[in-house]
């Protein structure tokens, strides 16, 4: 178990400096862009807004089914 363990730990890392890769080439991009008069920042920084956001209104969302649930078993009791 212990092997399986950090084998997955060791996926995970390398897959983190891959992806850590990428980001500065998203920086320099939208930064160049931002110099020349492109939108493309303003569009990069409304998309990361855009995903950023679903994940909030999806655990907001479940927050209040789970409340409405206890409250539900609470009035039936």
């Amino acid at each position: 178990m212990l092997k399986f363990r950090l084998s997955i730990f060791v996926v995970f890392l390398f897959h983190a400096q891959i992806s850590w890769a990428q980001c500065s080439m998203c920086k320099a991009v939208a930064e160049s862009s931002q110099q020349g008069g492109s939108a493309i920042a303003e569009g990069l920084n409304d998309g990361i807004l855009y995903l950023m956001a679903f994940p909030y209104i999806i655990l907001f969302s479940l927050g209040i089914l789970w409340y409405r649930h206890k409250k539900q078993v609470k009035a039936a009791t």
